[in-house]
């Protein structure tokens, strides 16, 4: 049984499912390491390439970089809708999360959380809660729709990282070093 912790998202206060009126939860044991796990899904200028719901992701912070790290500003489209994201909490190889921005009040918490189970191996939840009036006539008008999506962004992110990490890891040797220590050290814990 995995820690509560380990497996629970830090909410900010106005995201709390509860509160929310939207929220939908996904997860999936994904049959790959948790290093090319996190190596594909921080590249977030590679999520269209697997991911058909995510178009004209650009960076606003690190313009160079191609890698999701905390507090990077960036642009992007999903669901057909425009959004200023930043990333809120990040704890390499383990979590990240991003608010959006988007018309009409859109406002939305999006989170993930990679718990290695072996080398080849993790298990990968991702929970996202919404407001404003957009999340509230999606949920009325496609109920599953974040869900499914969702389900196919987990899935094709298991394709991608069961074919190793991305191409010429686009500069990412140091995070995936890191990265390789801090599921080292919770190996070596559990």
């Amino acid at each position: 049984m995995q820690n509560t912790e380990q497996t629970t998202v830090n909410w900010p206060i106005e995201f709390q499912p509860n509160r929310c009126a939207v929220h939908v939860k996904n997860e999936l044991e994904i049959a790959a390491s948790a290093v090319n796990v996190w190596s594909w899904l921080v590249h977030a200028r590679l999520w269209p390439t697997y991911y058909n719901n995510s178009q004209n992701v650009n960076f606003i912070t690190d313009k160079e970089s191609s890698i999701l790290r905390e507090n990077t500003r960036f642009t992007w489209r999903t669901f057909g809708v425009n959004l200023t994201s930043q990333v809120r909490e990040y704890i390499e190889g383990e979590r990240i999360a991003w608010d959006a921005r988007g018309l009409l009040g859109l406002y939305v918490y999006h989170a993930w959380i990679i718990i290695p189970r072996d080398e080849n191996n993790c298990y990968v939840i991702t929970e996202e809660s919404q407001h404003g009036l957009v999340a509230r006539l999606s949920k009325f008008f496609f109920p599953r729709r974040m869900y499914t999506q969702h389900q196919h962004w987990l899935e094709q992110l298991q394709h991608m990282a069961k074919q190793g990490l991305p191409p010429n890891n686009l500069g990412c040797e140091q995070h995936i070093q890191k990265c390789e220590r801090v599921h080292l050290n919770v190996d070596n814990h559990a």
